[in-house]
């Protein structure tokens, strides 16, 4: 199966989430933080890289709350509308 490729606003909202999740992260390694959320560090590695602009809920969910930050300071990573 290939994927059409990524629209820009994909891209962006994809690099936004990244950047957010790395910032969150801080200083703790990529394994913990996937160990603490459940998911893999290669799950945790594209969505820090950008390469997975959406990213499934409950694995959004799951990375929040293993960061210790809302899910609400992750809605602010999404592309303004109007």
């Amino acid at each position: 199966m290939v994927r059409p490729p990524l629209t820009r606003q994909e891209r962006e909202r994809g690099e936004r989430l990244a950047r957010t999740l790395r910032e969150a992260r801080g200083e703790r390694s990529m394994t913990e933080v996937a160990a603490t959320a459940g998911v893999s560090v290669e799950t945790l590695r594209k969505i820090e890289s950008g390469r997975v602009p959406t990213p499934a809920f409950f694995t959004i969910a799951a990375l929040a709350a293993a960061l210790g930050i809302t899910l609400d300071s992750l809605a602010d990573t999404r592309i303004p509308t109007g």
